[in-house]
């Protein structure tokens, strides 16, 4: 499969009130988007994932400094004009799914006008009704579920709106931010399915998520994986592949902190975002691992890559 977004280097920084103070959201982050496919990004609540998305789409705050490159075609999301990303990505090109779809939908107008008016915007001279009749078919809806009011949505389908809202421009990338935050997991796994079905349409999907276990569930929903810790990537690779062997210390802890792996907590916590060394954060954060590399350098085996240790080595 061809690759919809090249993402290189990308690093996020935030700087603070304090002088000298700077939240290391995102250091060195580089992977490829690739139609068809959907590559899930997974790690502990704080570690950077939800960043890479707005960073992507330039909704940063202004106190954000964004470096690297993520070139959609030939076009770099990280240096394109304001108007280029506000009258030709967003939406158009790259759509988000965001966290919440509590937040995300205006409560006092129905899903079919919100939903209307979305495609009016990204699709000139379509029939808005007839757009979003077939974007809620698409979706798993009824045409009629359009025309309630987001708080007369049960949550799945308040965030199959939102899923509709993003595939309304006919996108040829959707980044799904925790798009199961707060489901049941019937729901989670129906909100996998759809994006599954979105990537097979030919469409790249980046999922964020911290649900490991849907993953295991329903191996099916991601193609490929990527482990992020501390604002770096630690572990990428075919998500059946990572799973069945993971090659670093810390998918290791993840995966045994699940039911499944005898629900042992990950070691420790992690680090602050504005104290971190210059090498192997998770190496400070378990010691009792053993030695590292340092953690800049990326080790590759195939399709296979690990910060901080070769593949297949011994421990981190």
């Amino acid at each position: 499969m061809s690759t919809a977004l090249a993402v290189s280097g990308l690093t996020v920084r935030f700087e603070l009130p304090r002088r000298g103070s700077r939240v290391h959201a995102a250091t060195d982050v580089s992977f490829d988007l690739r139609r068809g496919r959907v590559l899930a990004l997974v790690g502990e609540s704080g570690c950077g994932k939800s960043v890479l998305a707005s960073a992507l789409l330039r909704l940063l705050p202004g106190n954000a400094t964004v470096t690297g490159r993520a070139l959609l075609g030939e076009l770099d999301l990280l240096a394109a004009p304001g108007r280029v990303l506000r009258g030709e990505v967003r939406g158009r090109r790259v759509a988000l799914v965001p966290q919440s779809a509590a937040t995300a939908l205006t409560p006092v107008r129905t899903a079919r006008a919100q939903l209307e008016e979305t495609v009016r915007e990204l699709v000139p001279g379509a029939d808005p009704r007839g757009r979003a009749d077939e974007l809620a078919h698409r979706v798993g809806l009824q045409p009629g579920d359009l025309d309630r009011y987001p708080h007369q949505l049960s949550g799945g389908m308040a965030q199959r709106v939102v899923v509709a809202l993003a595939l309304a421009g006919d996108p040829e990338v959707v980044l799904a931010d925790e798009p199961t935050a707060g489901l049941d997991r019937p729901l989670v796994d129906r909100t996998l399915g759809l994006l599954r079905e979105v990537a097979d349409g030919g469409r790249a999907v980046l999922l964020i998520t911290h649900d490991l276990g849907a993953l295991l569930r329903t191996p099916a929903a991601a193609d490929d994986l990527a482990v992020m810790y501390a604002g770096r990537l630690l572990e990428t690779g075919p998500a059946r592949e990572v799973l069945a062997a993971p090659a670093h210390d810390y998918t290791r802890d993840l995966l045994g902190a699940l039911p499944s792996g005898g629900l042992v907590p990950v070691p420790g916590a992690p680090p602050s975002l504005t104290d971190l060394p210059d090498g192997c954060a998770y190496h400070r954060r378990r010691p009792d691992a053993g030695p590292c590399d340092g953690g800049d350098v990326v080790h590759r085996s195939g399709d296979r890559a690990t910060r901080c240790r070769p593949a297949g080595a011994g421990p981190c």
